[in-house]
């Protein structure tokens, strides 16, 4: 696995865990939403695994004990992830946000648009597109259509500023 930020790689401080046992025994556990009420976790805080399609409620009710939220994507073209980084952020998340899963450097932009902080490779993935191909993608969209998303006034709204100006 490799984990990509705006930056660059970055290591994985976060290790998976199934059960009760794992959770206590890792520094940094990584634990699924199904198992989160069942586990008990340590004092410390922890990293959360949710499916794209979790309900936000679900994942909002561990806000406070989790430091990092990993949504798994099931395939790229499987967008729903997206949707829900950007809904966990508006709910006020404002820990560590990754996607993991097989996304592509051609996903970054919108990925760090949508909330995402980093991005979780499989290392077949990673070996396909390497770390530098990511960073340039990372940039290469400026303009959106899409209000709320990333930076900016997206296109629209920036033709009916220019229509208000022309008008004046």
């Amino acid at each position: 696995m490799t984990i990509i930020s705006a930056e660059g790689e970055r290591p994985n401080a976060y290790t998976i865990v199934e059960t009760a046992d794992e959770a206590k025994s890792a520094s940094k556990p990584l634990v699924p939403l199904a198992l989160a009420s069942e586990i008990e976790v340590p004092a410390i805080p922890y990293g959360l695994l949710v499916p794209n399609d979790a309900p936000v409620d679900e994942i909002a009710q561990h806000f406070s004990s989790v430091d990092l939220i990993a949504v798994t994507f099931p395939a790229f073209a499987d967008g729903r992830g997206f949707s829900l980084a950007k809904r966990l952020r508006r709910e006020g998340f404002e820990g560590t946000l990754r996607a993991s899963g097989p996304l592509i450097a051609d996903q970054f932009a919108d990925a760090l648009a949508c909330g995402f902080d980093e991005v979780d490779l499989p290392d077949t993935m990673a070996n396909r597109q390497p770390v530098q191909q990511w960073l340039e993608m990372k940039d290469s969209m400026t303009v959106h259509y899409q209000t709320g998303f990333g930076e900016g006034q997206s296109i629209l709204q920036q033709r009916l500023a220019a229509r208000k100006e022309a008008a004046q």
